[in-house]
């Protein structure tokens, strides 16, 4: 028999099928309503939190952070508004709807019309934060999280987490601001 001349194949197999056994699948789940702050899980929060530079109980807001649990990672893909691919306008518009209840217009040009502007150090969880990429205004939108990150959908990437100042997205930087009169802007879409 081929294990009996192989002692370390037989380990081998022996520490892979323990490693397998013991591993334990970890989902986001999107706990309570979309406008709830929920607790979040316990390695949702220490991973946001490693990523952002913050404390775990500065992850306060389990949707929001389930939320971009589900979609990391995810291909850009334009139109796109699926697991499939999305794109920044629509990863915005379904972070708005799913996490906060809010709805806003689907594309990015008008979703600069959605915001009260703010200065850049007033930014809040939650605030669309916009770029112009290619030399066209506002077309690209992010979420703001906490600590000068935001979540958004990369072209090259997909959707994932960066610091608002990293240089390559800083000097596209165009403005950001909180989502106002969502109703009538909505509506009038």
């Amino acid at each position: 028999m081929i294990f009996s001349r192989s002692p370390r194949l037989v380990m081998l197999l022996v520490i892979i099928c323990a490693v397998l056994s013991s591993c334990k699948s970890k989902k986001a789940v999107l706990k309570g309503s979309p406008g709830d702050v929920v607790k979040p899980q316990a390695f949702i929060a220490e991973k946001y939190a490693g990523i952002m530079g913050v404390s775990e109980n500065d992850i306060a807001n389990g949707r929001l952070y389930n939320f971009i649990e589900q979609w990391y990672g995810t291909p850009y893909k334009f139109g796109g508004m699926d697991h499939d691919g999305v794109d920044c306008s629509g990863l915005t518009l379904l972070l708005q709807q799913q996490v906060y209840g809010i709805t806003i217009p689907r594309n990015t040009g008008k979703q600069i019309n959605a915001i009260k502007r703010k200065y850049e150090e007033e930014l809040q969880e939650g605030d669309l934060v916009f770029f112009d990429f290619d030399g066209k205004k506002f077309s690209h939108v992010g979420v703001y999280l906490q600590n000068g990150y935001l979540v958004h959908a990369s072209t090259r990437r997909g959707v994932m987490i960066v610091k608002l100042r990293d240089p390559s997205m800083y000097k596209y930087f165009s403005r950001g601001g909180s989502v106002s009169n969502t109703t009538n802007i909505a509506q009038n879409e």
